[in-house]
Order: C-alpha cells, then sequence, then structure tokens
C-alpha cells in the first residue's frame, strides 16, 4: 500500500462550484520507496469452460473463442416479471448446464423474489459495516440494523446473493461435503411485509417447481413449538407429517444475543437416500441429508427475564446455500465437484501432474482446500483486506499459508510455464478470477493487483516454510520421544509453538494441523502466554461511539435517523434528542463537561469515507435572543445507521434535552474539508490515468490541514510517474474544471460510467458528479440504500 499526501489548497468540493488554481507552489509527491518491482499482465483463456462443460455435458463442443449458453447462462437478458417455472418438460428442451450450473442457479433464485416483489440487493462487501463481527458471516448481517430496529426499512422485501466468509470451521474444510471458508448465502427478506405463510410456500414453490426437486425428497424441521409453522408444511402445502421433524432450541430458534429480536426457524433437507425409510431418521446425518434453505421467522422480543413478546413488525430472514444447491442439482457427492469450485481444483491437479478422479481421500482433501480457500483469499483481496499478522489480514494470510503448504504437498512448487517466479498461487487464482463474473465484477479489474499480492506473500512465506518444516519435524520427533519415555501423551511445548509463529511465520493453526498428524498436540496456554508477554503488533485505533445506557436500554430505540442539511447549510435550527455522559444517558449537562449530543437535524458532516467531522458550535438562546449555553463541537460520528453523534465540551451555561439550538458549522474548515476532498479525488483519476486503471482507492483521510489517499499497487511510482502525476492535477485545478452536485440514483451513476469505489454502501439516490476529460466522477453519500 502507498500513501500520497497534499498540502492545503482551497478547491470546493459540494455543490454547483469550479476548481480553482492552488493559490501557492504545486503539488509536490514524496519520493517512492524502493526496490521498484517489475510490471506484468496475465492472460484469461477459456480453457475452464470447456471443462467445466465438458464435465457435466461430455457432448457438447466449445468454442475457444466465445462464451456459449450452458455453463454460464444467458446473462444478458432478465426474466420478465412472470418467471416460467422450470418443468420436467422445460428441462428435456434445453441443455442441462443452462439450467444447474451455480451462475443459474443463483440468477433463477433472484428473478423468482423480483417478481414477487422483492428488490434485488447487490452483495455487500465482505468487509461489514459492523463492529461486532470481523467479516460478512451471513446473508442477512447487511440488513441487521433494519432487524434491530435501528433504522427505518427503505424497501418491503429484498433479495439478494451474499458473498460471505466464515473461517470457525476452517479444518472442516475438505472433510467433509459442505464445509466452506466462502460461500455464497441466497436470501429473501421481509422487513414487516409478508410472514410464515408466503415464506414457507414461496421456499417450497422455488424448490420444487423452479428448481425441480422431488417433493418426496424434501423433509421439513420446525421449532418443537411452532404450531403454525407445522400447520402450514402439513395442511397447506402438503408435506407429510412423518417428513416434518420438531426439534429444539439449539437446532431450530434464532436468537440476534441475550436479549432482541428472535424466533423459530424452519429448515428444508434433501434426502439423497429415501431408500432408508422413516424410521430412526436423523436429519443431522451428513451421510444421508443436506439441509439447504433455512427460514427464520423473526417474531419476538426477548426480554431480560428470559420472557418472550411479540414484535410490532414481524421480519422474515432466510438463506440458501447456493454450492449446496449446485451439488443437489448437479448430480455430484459434494460441493466441490460443482461447477462453482472443481474448475479451481481442475488446474491444482494439473500443476500437480495428478488426476482429481484417481487421487486417495487425503490427495482429494488437500485439492480441496486449495479450490476453497483460494476462493476466499481472492474475493477478499478484491474487498481490499491485504494480508497482515492482524484481523482480517491476518484471515487472508492464513488461508494463503494453508494453500501454499497444501499445494507444495501435493508436488506443485511453480516450476512450470508462464508462472510468475516460481509461485503458483497466481495461476489458479486465474481461474477463480474466470469463475467471477456473476459473483463480483470489480475482481477482474482489480486482478493485477490480486494477482501481485499472491505471488508475494506465497514467494515470502516460501523462503521460511522449508527452514520452519525442517525445525517443526525436529520438535515433534523430539516430543514424540519424551512423551515414550515419561508415558505421557506427546504435547509441543506453546514456547515451541510461538517460536515458530514469531521466527518462521507459521500462523498456529498451522503448526496444530501438523502436529495433529503426527499425534501431537500443542499447549495452546503456553502460546498465548508467550504471544501475550511479546506482542510487539501496531493496533490501529478505533473510534467507538458508546451509545447503549447502563441498564442495557438504547437511547437510539427512540430517537430517528439524523436529518443532515449540511450540503445546503452550515447553520440550522435543531432540537437536543439525547444527551449522554460517558456513555449513559443523562436530562442535562453543565459548563465544563463533556457530551455526547443527538439532534434531530444538524449541518455537521459526520466523519465518513475519509473525511473527518465537522467542528462548530451550538447556541442556546434565552428570552431576548440572550445566550444560555455554548457547546464547542469537536468531532461527529455515526452510529447504528445515520444517527449523528455529536462530541463536544460545555464551554457556557446548561444544555438540557428538549432545548432547541442553533447549529453553526465552522465555515474555514469546512472549506478545507472539501478542498482536500476533491483533491483526493484528482489523485485517483490521475492515478488511473497515467499508472493502470486497475489501481483502486484503499483508504483516505480528509482533514482540515492535509488529505491522505491509500491506493493498493504492486510495484513503487517512479519520479518520473510522480512528475507526471503533479503535472496533470495541477492542470486540472488551473483549468478551473467545472464542478457540480447531482442527484442520480445509483444504478443510473452506474449505466452512465462513473467511477467509484461501488463495493461500498453507497446511497441510491445522491451523489457530487463532474467531468474530466470526458470521464464522469460519482463522489456518493452514505445511506445503504
Amino acid at each position: 500500500m502507498a500513501a500520497l499526501k497534499l498540502p492545503h489548497s482551497p478547491s470546493p468540493i459540494h455543490g454547483r462550484q469550479y476548481l480553482v488554481p492552488f493559490p501557492a507552489s504545486p503539488i509536490i509527491f514524496p519520493k517512492p520507496p524502493s526496490p521498484r518491482l517489475s510490471n506484468y499482465s496475465f492472460p484469461i483463456s477459456h480453457g475452464f469452460l470447456a471443462r467445466t462443460l465438458a464435465l457435466f455435458s461430455p457432448g457438447i463442443l466449445v468454442c475457444s473463442n466465445s462464451y456459449l449458453r450452458g455453463a454460464w447462462g444467458n446473462q444478458s437478458k432478465t426474466k420478465s416479471a412472470s418467471v416460467q417455472p422450470v418443468t420436467a418438460e422445460l428441462m428435456e428442451d434445453q441443455p442441462k448446464d443452462s439450467l444447474v450450473s451455480g451462475d443459474s442457479i443463483r440468477r433463477r433464485f433472484l428473478d423468482f423474489y423480483a417478481s414477487r416483489g422483492h428488490k434485488i440487493i447487490p452483495s455487500a462487501s465482505l468487509v461489514p459495516d459492523d463492529p461486532t463481527v470481523l467479516l460478512t458471516i451471513a446473508g442477512m448481517l447487511p440488513f441487521k440494523p433494519i432487524f434491530l430496529g435501528k433504522i427505518p426499512r427503505q424497501v418491503p422485501c429484498a433479495t439478494t446473493a451474499q458473498r460471505c466468509i466464515r473461517t470457525n470451521d476452517v479444518e472442516n474444510v475438505g472433510r467433509t461435503a459442505r464445509h466452506h471458508t466462502f460461500f455464497e448465502m441466497l436470501g429473501n427478506f421481509s422487513f414487516g411485509d409478508y410472514f410464515k405463510k408466503e415464506a414457507i410456500q414461496w421456499s417450497w414453490e422455488l424448490s420444487t417447481v423452479e428448481f425441480g426437486l422431488p417433493p418426496e425428497r424434501l423433509w421439513i424441521s420446525v421449532y418443537e413449538d411452532d404450531d403454525e409453522a407445522f400447520e402450514i408444511w402439513h395442511k397447506e402445502v402438503g408435506v407429510p407429517v412423518e417428513r416434518i421433524k420438531r426439534m429444539g432450541e439449539d437446532d431450530n430458534f434464532w436468537m440476534s444475543g441475550a436479549t432482541g429480536p428472535c424466533g423459530p426457524c424452519s429448515e428444508i433437507y434433501y434426502d439423497f437416500h429415501p431408500e432408508r425409510g422413516y424410521a430412526d431418521v436423523d436429519l443431522g446425518d451428513d451421510t444421508r441429508f443436506i439441509e439447504f434453505y433455512n427460514l427464520v421467522f423473526m417474531e419476538y422480543n426477548k426480554k431480560d427475564d428470559g420472557t418472550l413478546e411479540p414484535l410490532k413488525q414481524k421480519n422474515i430472514d432466510t438463506g440458501l446455500g447456493l454450492e449446496r444447491m449446485a451439488r443437489i442439482l448437479q448430480k455430484v457427492p459434494n460441493n466441490y465437484e460443482t461447477d462453482l469450485i472443481y474448475p479451481i481444483i481442475e488446474k491444482a491437479s494439473e500443476l500437480a501432474n495428478m488426476s482429481y478422479a484417481l487421487a486417495d481421500e487425503q490427495t482429494k482433501l488437500k485439492l480441496k482446500v486449495v479450490g476453497d480457500h483460494l476462493r476466499a483469499i481472492v474475493y477478499l483481496i478484491s474487498d481490499g483486506v491485504l494480508p497482515s499478522n492482524i484481523g482480517r489480514g491476518y484471515v487472508v494470510r492464513r488461508l494463503i499459508r494453508r494453500v501454499v503448504r497444501a499445494g507444495r504437498s501435493l508436488g506443485i512448487k511453480g516450476e512450470v510455464q508462464d508462472n510468475l517466479e516460481g509461485a503458483f498461487l497466481p495461476a489458479i487464482a486465474e481461474i477463480v478470477m474466470e469463475l467471477s463474473t456473476h459473483i463480483d465484477s470489480d475482481v477482474k479489474i482489480k486482478a493485477p493487483r490480486i494477482l501481485e499480492e499472491l505471488k508475494k506473500e506465497e514467494l515470502h512465506f516460501v523462503q521460511t516454510l522449508e527452514r520452519g518444516e525442517i525445525l517443526l519435524e525436529k520438535m515433534l520427533a523430539d516430543a514424540l520421544s519424551n512423551a515414550q519415555k515419561s508415558g505421557t501423551m506427546p504435547c509441543l511445548s506453546g514456547k515451541d509453538a510461538f517460536l515458530l509463529y514469531d521466527t518462521f511465520g507459521f500462523p498456529v493453526e498451522l503448526t496444530t494441523e501438523i502436529a495433529e498428524e503426527h499425534g501431537v498436540t500443542v499447549d495452546m496456554n503456553g502460546f498465548d502466554q508467550e504471544m501475550e508477554n511479546q506482542r510487539r503488533l501496531s493496533r490501529a485505533a478505533h473510534n467507538v461511539v458508546k451509545i447503549e445506557a447502563e441498564d442495557g436500554a438504547s437511547p437510539t430505540e427512540y430517537i430517528n435517523e439524523t436529518e443532515f442539511v449540511g450540503y445546503e447549510s452550515l447553520s440550522a435550527q435543531a432540537v437536543v434528542e439525547s444527551l449522554m455522559v460517558n456513555g449513559s444517558p443523562v436530562i442535562q449537562v453543565s459548563e465544563g463537561n463533556d457530551v455526547e449530543v443527538l439532534l434531530n437535524r444538524t449541518p455537521f458532516y459526520a466523519e465518513s469515507g475519509g473525511q473527518i467531522g465537522d467542528h462548530g458550535f451550538l447556541y442556546v438562546t434565552g428570552g431576548e435572543n440572550q445566550q444560555t449555553a455554548v457547546v464547542e463541537i469537536k468531532d461527529v460520528q455515526k452510529s447504528l445507521g445515520d444517527i449523528f453523534v455529536h462530541k463536544g465540551t460545555i464551554r457556557e451555561g446548561v444544555l438540557e434535552v428538549g432545548r432547541e439550538v442553533e447549529a453553526a458549522v465552522d465555515a474555514k474548515l469546512r472549506q478545507r474539508a472539501k478542498v482536500h476532498h476533491t483533491a483526493t479525488h484528482l489523485l485517483q483519476a490521475a492515478l488511473k490515468k497515467l499508472i493502470g486503471q486497475e489501481i483502486s482507492q484503499a483508504g483516505s483521510l480528509v482533514a482540515f490541514d492535509r488529505l491522505r489517499f491509500d491506493f493498493n499497487y504492486g510495484h513503487a511510482l517512479t519520479d518520473t510517474q510522480l512528475e507526471d502525476i503533479e503535472r496533470l492535477i495541477n492542470g486540472w485545478v488551473g483549468a478551473a474544471a467545472f464542478l457540480e452536485t447531482k442527484v442520480m440514483p445509483l444504478k443510473d451513476a452506474k449505466e452512465a460510467g462513473a467511477i467509484a469505489m461501488f463495493g461500498e454502501k453507497y446511497g441510491k439516490s445522491c451523489g457530487s458528479s463532474w467531468h474530466i476529460n470526458g470521464t464522469l466522477w460519482w463522489d456518493p453519500c452514505q445511506k445503504y440504500f
């Protein structure tokens, strides 16, 4: 990652204005670091398409220079509002792959619910806007604030194909037929619109009519006390009683936490072996059943005392696993052998000079690990998560190292034609990218950066892997020898495990796996102690806004989102909705105290998109316009959607809940922020124009006195490139390029060719746009819908 800084320069950002020349010296960039890396490009072949089609329809001949309607489906057209169900006759008339490919299943699911009034919402980023989770782990996560009643709904119901990452079951990847780190969750959601009856009937229609699953192979689970769901499944849908199982709270009751919204759920299972009959059936038997669709009926609020009270708004939250449905429809023994993953495994097999079909189970497990993990790695890097030793970056690094070790144990060392300096991950990742078109359209745009990151990380790890493996082998041999002498269970000390982690870059999970293969456990308590004693890692500070009262009640439960008027005016009359001191709600705050103020409307810009919050003052006036209180605002943050939290200090008087205030933004500071905000977009435009379209913003700071612009690129910029960038940006500024604010839907902005970070949660309707040499740039607002 690189960072460039610009000095303050007065150029506006919001409203119908013009860019003006910098008043003093031109923009000067710091000199680049060294050494510089050489650039490269990669080819995208169509070979995987032929292999995929041959896998399921060996008689199909695939041309090498064109995409056929087959495993990809016809993506240029969408279905009309009346979706034609798939019948047995229709299936006989069409190529098998056009109906059961992963891309087709995804499209058919979304079209099915779109025809029933659901708005199709694009997949959110794998990096969630939720401090409680590290990664997007479920399809419902982007809608969590709506389900929790923190923000109002913008549509009555929605449907998504959400990219998800889960690593809690990483050790099961490849060992079972269904566990993954990366997967797609297809979902339909109702925000107080429809409920159990419609959700159940539509899920059955989708499964048996649209996807053509035999009804007699489907089993249902319901919560043990949910008689309503049982009756709908049996009497209205027609599922026999013997194929409906009542299950307990652990299996069929969903809760968001110890308290809050919750409700029973119902699941649909596919039976691979109906010949086993109805006696002693266990729906958790993976050798017979797979659960592919889960329906959550969010209808209660769990109180502190454990009692349930009905919600005012009943919601539906569902999830259908794309990989699981593909396995069922494509009639393969596990999720890995579907067209969503198998082409990746096939490439790894090719590099290992072996046949997956003829391989033993241990070899197949390693190939499955490669196929699964590389999907997760590519999509995480595409969403801006780079390998590191903390947080999300550690997830990527851990997965990369598991793939490298699995690949090297298969004999893959990158010593094949067209590979990059001995790294094999880029060659396999290209297949992931070829499969990414309808999952994440940004992947191919960001391909050079992704491949470069993979190459660097792999080669860096390989440098220490062999030495570390030799040392680990000796440690394990010593542990086994000592255990034999003492008659105890063999165990690797925490100190040794930490040495491997700290010196040789071995994730402790990798050490544990290798040790387990030798029958040795690892002293994790000792490892944790060593980590605590020696850790010297820098951690980014997070500015967390505490909004929960001591008694557990949130003041935002009765506060609507803040109306932002700061684009039209820098001052506004507002009412104090809530006051908090140290996170606890209070009625009034006196002079000298720090306070957090929630207003019904505000001209203050809240920190967002890298731009810091406005500074300014709140004024309270009494009779005859006598000033009675002054609050200095030094920071503004957003919390739970669009609730603005104004942080400041009472400089004079007393501030009370319910009082009317005049909120005034410091105009000079806002102007400086606008200047630097514009400059970040000019810099991005120049980088894309002169360096490469694959460059993307990875973060920024827009402050009153400076800006910082982070971007992902695999090479250091040369002195000549820096000079060219400076010259181009100063030329745009000197030409006073026209800038205007234009309100448009996100869809229209994309269709107009606007360039922005569309993986973010951008607003559906507002953004400032301007043209530079024919390119439309779009700067979004922060609402999700």
